[in-house]
């Protein structure tokens, strides 16, 4: 039995969905959270160091998750990029797969 689990990163900029999302992701048994960032720019600053196999990653916040996205993609390819967003509007789904997201919600 494999015993790896999905390593996480939420980047969001409201403090209540990171807790949200990490009490859900938590609660699956082949998920661990591995870290939360507020902006972009940190979560960048933290890939590395954290080596996501996923960063959750919201658009509207400081740095925003399309340019994090375009870095997070360059700085560690092996890292997929979830959006998760409340913008419905099929221009950031766009921009969001042209930067490298795998999936946009």
């Amino acid at each position: 039995m494999d015993t790896t689990k999905i390593r996480v990163l939420i980047a969001d900029d409201h403090p209540v969905v990171r807790a949200g999302l990490r009490a859900l992701l938590e609660s699956e048994p082949d998920m661990a959270v591995v870290g939360e960032t507020a902006t972009g720019a940190e979560a960048v600053a933290h890939i590395n160091e954290l080596r996501p196999d996923v960063v959750i990653m919201d658009i509207s916040m400081p740095t925003n998750g399309i340019d994090a996205t375009r870095q997070v993609r360059a700085v560690r390819p092996e890292t997929k990029v979830l959006v998760l967003t409340i913008h419905a509007h099929e221009s950031y789904l766009f921009r969001a797969i042209k930067a490298g997201a795998s999936g946009y919600r």
